[in-house]
């Protein structure tokens, strides 16, 4: 039984140079038959190891090194049916109901604004410096 969904955005810090990136992963909280905890994490509809171990490390797209990442935000989707008076639709016909959807191109994971780049460590150094 699925406990939780959300979608979370996890920046990666390349320790080698530098650069910042993140990346969008679905992620379900679910409970199997022997009442255990599991989390399972998808990108791009795709399932993947968990992006906080370094299993799941994801490349630097410019020098190749692999870091662990970290949460840097977090959307919760409800579940479904949700409360008594959570709006919600009867869908009369399953195969007719908004079919534009199936051709609609996929949401890709690192398809948002990407941070700022935060410069060599001398300059940020300077910069908590001068705060």
């Amino acid at each position: 039984m699925i406990t939780e969904l959300a979608l979370e955005r996890v920046l990666f810090a390349c320790g080698r140079c530098w650069h910042e990136w993140s990346i969008d992963y679905d992620v379900q909280q679910y409970r199997d038959d022997q009442g255990s905890d599991w989390e399972y994490f998808s990108r791009d509809g795709t399932s993947v190891p968990s992006p906080y171990t370094p299993a799941g490390a994801v490349p630097c797209p410019l020098c190749g090194r692999r870091w662990v990442g970290r949460i840097l935000a977090r959307r919760r989707i409800p579940t479904a049916p949700g409360p008594a008076e959570t709006p919600r639709e009867s869908i009369a016909d399953a195969t007719g109901h908004r079919p534009e959807r199936h051709g609609a191109p996929l949401l890709g994971a690192t398809a948002h604004s990407q941070p700022k780049p935060p410069g060599p460590p001398a300059e940020r150094a300077a910069v908590v410096a001068a705060d």
